[in-house]
């Protein structure tokens, strides 16, 4: 589990495609102390730590990551959104997220507002109902209040703190991005379909 709360950029070293692909991250975190095994959020998804070393870390992605998320389209240069999985006892910043990338959004439009840039967000008509003003939602990774919904459209506020430390401030018209929706609307909606009570 993670909170949306972004602690690094990293950087796509490789992509290696043979059998599952293999992607090689360069970090900040102390890889000494990042296990085989463990979960990295990354970009919003949930992969795990298959190799590591000074720097750096690997993680192997199937083709149905690669087909239901940004991943196909990374290569050496990408930067990325990371998290580290939560711990026992550490502050949760953001909401619940999972790492589960639901579908992909893509930007239709941002402008300046204040200090902050607006992001406006087009997705399928699978993921609308689950969008709700005020509500939370995760993009590439980065916990975010929506401001509004209109249709298959959503907007959100970026501060300049999370332009800074996150790569959604680097966002260009027409790019794509791993969306998650909040868990608890995807439960919701799921006892309302079943008719649970």
């Amino acid at each position: 589990m993670f909170t949306g709360i972004v602690s690094d950029q990293g950087l796509v070293r490789s992509v290696r495609r043979d059998g599952d692909t293999r992607i090689e991250i360069e970090t900040a975190y102390d890889t000494a102390g990042l296990a085989i095994g463990a979960s990295v959020c990354c970009a919003g998804c949930c992969l795990t730590v298959v190799a590591k070393g000074a720097g750096w870390f690997a993680v192997d992605a199937s083709a149905e990551t690669l087909a239901r998320t940004t991943l196909s389209s990374w290569k050496a240069g990408t930067q990325i959104n990371l998290e580290r999985a939560l711990r026992a006892g550490d502050e949760l910043g953001g909401h619940i997220v999972s790492g589960h990338v639901d579908g992909l959004a893509q930007l239709i439009a941002q402008r300046q507002e204040g200090d902050s840039l607006r992001l406006t967000f087009e997705v399928t008509d699978s993921l609308r109902r689950f969008i709700a003003p005020k509500g939370s939602v995760t993009v590439e990774g980065v916990s975010l209040t929506v401001n509004e919904v209109e249709g298959n459209r959503f907007g959100v506020n970026l501060i300049p703190h999370t332009r800074r430390v996150t790569t959604l401030g680097g966002l260009k018209g027409g790019d794509r991005v791993n969306l998650e929706i909040d868990m608890l609307a995807r439960y919701v909606a799921r006892l309302l379909e079943t008719g649970a009570t």
